[in-house]
């Protein structure tokens, strides 16, 4: 199969959102937050089509620097996704496989002298490198995950696999079309100071909600302890079976630490341990700096790895210090997400998908990948929760999705275009 698509011209725009209830996570408070809706205009050939991509400037956590405002760090995101929509049709070329588009993309803007961190960099080249692949898929009238079905060099990432083939790693870590997820399970956060039980009543009772992801200060394993242990019998005490998953979001110390809780929980309460399926990156997320041995902790419960996976350069490292798998996010780029869950595969570890409180066409987009994939959890999807404005647009058609009644995320896959921005 022989693809280059040309990149004519992009553009972004930003809307304003504001959440429904505040989102704390270990370095502050979110409470409004800005979307970023990048269009972009491809041709292949002679077909032309345009393409969208979507994804939160989340700045508290892509750039959590408590010296500098809110303001500031969302505008100096702006600024960068309006650079890129000037200059993307420049940074594409020459015309290439979409995938290879995305990775030049993230190395361009990740890889550059820009003064923003490199997690905030990639959120915003992020919904451009999804509305290359829409776009795409659009003037081929096919799914951008069929992108990899021939024999084709991608040379930017054939020599992170054994066999010198990302396209046939990729090919093979994506479900055949009669394989794809119609429904996954579905995440409820339960925020650090979220009131128990009241917090969940709704999400257990009305929505069906059984898998929780608990947001940790971080502050001392005892209070990590009680935490989780009151969040489970809440949970039990309104009639669901729990599924746990803990985010401290980078707050503890070290592997020791982490150690400990686990240790005790498991002594204190067995049954909150064994509902406990994984823990995302509890500790600072430059792994070149932050270098912990996760075996230990490993060999009593999953520890993924999320902000600190930024560069594909990083995976062997993680692989050596012991992290159990990989938390994919959208916002890190489509190619990135998709080579790296391909590595992942090829390595025989787990992923589970997480989110960035997607709104609308990201919410899509994630789901799409996690029902291309074998993730461990279903779909973390939590605009729902936060921002459910932002979702109105696609009601009531995509009230599968978006109104979750038994626990569950759906959308249906059989005509699929792009990543989804008709659905």
């Amino acid at each position: 199969m022989f693809m280059k698509s040309e990149v004519l011209s992009a553009s972004v725009e930003f809307i304003d959102r504001t959440l429904s209830h505040p989102l704390q996570l270990s370095s502050g408070l979110i409470t409004e937050i800005t979307e970023a809706q990048a269009t972009v205009h491809v041709r292949i050939d002679s077909r032309e089509a345009m393409g969208v991509g979507s994804i939160y400037l989340s700045d508290l956590w892509a750039w959590p620097d408590p010296t500098l405002s809110h303001a500031f760090r969302d505008e100096q995101m702006r600024a960068l996704c309006r650079n890129i929509a000037e200059n993307l049709p420049q940074w594409c070329q020459p015309a290439a496989h979409p995938l290879e588009l995305g990775l030049r993309l993230h190395d361009r803007v990740c890889h550059g002298n820009e003064a923003l961190p490199v997690l905030a960099r990639a959120l915003c080249m992020s919904p451009f490198d999804a509305a290359i692949h829409d776009a795409t898929g659009h003037a081929l009238h096919r799914s951008a995950f069929s992108f990899y079905n021939g024999d084709l060099a991608l040379p930017a990432v054939d020599g992170y696999f054994k066999g010198g083939s990302a396209c046939h790693a990729i090919r093979q870590c994506l479900n055949p079309q009669n394989e794809l997820k119609v429904s996954l399970d579905a995440w409820w956060i339960v925020g650090a100071k979220d009131a128990l039980p009241s917090a969940l009543e709704d999400p257990i009772r009305r929505g069906g909600y059984r898998g929780f992801k608990i947001k940790l200060l971080a502050k001392s394993v005892d209070e990590d302890l009680g935490r989780t242990i009151a969040v489970f019998e809440a949970a039990k005490g309104l009639g669901a079976e729990p599924r746990l998953s803990l985010d401290s979001n980078e707050g503890n110390k070290d592997s020791g630490e982490v150690l400990e809780f686990l240790e005790r929980l498991r002594a204190v309460r067995p049954d909150v341990f064994e509902a406990l399926e994984y823990l995302e990156q509890p500790t600072g997320r430059d792994i070149t700096v932050h270098c912990h041995d996760w075996r230990k902790v490993s060999e009593l419960k999953p520890i993924f790895l999320d902000e600190g996976l930024t560069d594909l350069s990083l995976l062997p490292l993680a692989k050596e210090q012991g992290w159990s798998g990989l938390a994919l996010k959208t916002c890190k780029g489509h190619s990135f997400t998709l080579v790296a869950a391909a590595w992942a595969h090829e390595q025989g570890i787990p992923v589970a998908m997480q989110d960035l409180t997607n709104p609308g066409y990201a919410a899509i987009h994630s789901y799409l990948i996690a029902a291309h994939l074998d993730t461990i959890n279903g779909i973390e999807l939590n605009s729902p929760q936060y921002t459910p404005n932002a979702n109105q647009a696609w009601l009531p058609r995509r009230s599968d999705l978006f109104l979750i009644t038994d626990g569950k995320h759906r959308l249906p896959l059989r005509s699929l275009i792009g990543l989804g921005s008709d659905l």
